[in-house]
């Protein structure tokens, strides 16, 4: 039986994830797990979190996690969320500037202040609710269509070193990156938990996806 390890630092929704990955693919062993050995004898791995990057890394670091994930990075899938995303980046804006695990090279910045709509409306930060994403080609949007919905909670946004590592962007009002892919890892700014019947079927095609592109 193929094995998804969440990864479990004391930050995030972990049962709401973890439900949702059992849900797009029930033959999958899901289990929500700090222990390091656990994670790293999983087929597939989680990164997910919400919070402060800050606390976010000092978590990590306390518990070996970090060293963990870096390694992870090399071997097999491996899927950041919210957090888990910004974190896999090399800095983020976010307290001070925070660094973070250098996975993918890029920094995470703050939307603007005064963002307007097409309405002239200013835009509230965080960034939340449903947004359409505009996918480039990765195994992991097999079967959902282009401009699909995806939905978002965030203040923060990725921005790689370089366009090669653009998976998918969305808009707020500018284009902005929502997901990212570097070899075998992959990863959203949005919640594929929260995402309903597109959600499921990224979680499903991860579940099946071997690292390749």
């Amino acid at each position: 039986m193929s094995s998804v390890a969440v990864i479990d630092y004391g930050m995030g929704n972990l049962h709401s994830i973890a439900k949702a990955l059992q849900h797009a693919d029930s033959s999958v062993n899901v289990q929500i797990v700090s222990d390091k050995n656990a994670i790293q004898k999983a087929d597939r791995v989680v990164f997910p979190g919400v919070g402060a990057i800050r606390d976010c890394m000092s978590a990590l670091q306390q518990t070996g996690l970090a060293e963990v994930i870096s390694e992870i990075a090399g071997q097999r899938p491996l899927l950041g969320i919210c957090l888990g995303m910004q974190a896999l980046l090399s800095e983020s804006e976010e307290n001070d500037h925070t660094q973070c695990l250098d996975l993918i090279p890029g920094k995470v910045v703050h939307f603007a202040d005064g963002l307007r709509g097409d309405d002239g409306e200013v835009l509230k930060i965080p960034h939340m609710g449903w947004n359409q994403v505009k996918q480039a080609s990765h195994p992991l949007w097999a079967n959902i269509p282009q401009f699909s919905r995806f939905y978002f909670v965030h203040s923060y946004y990725a921005v790689p070193a370089q366009q090669q590592y653009l998976s998918a962007s969305s808009f707020y009002p500018d284009e902005f990156a929502c997901a990212l892919a570097k070899d075998n890892i992959f990863a959203v700014q949005f919640h594929p938990e929260k995402s309903q019947t597109m959600g499921l079927q990224l979680l499903k095609n991860f579940l099946h996806w071997d690292g390749q592109v």
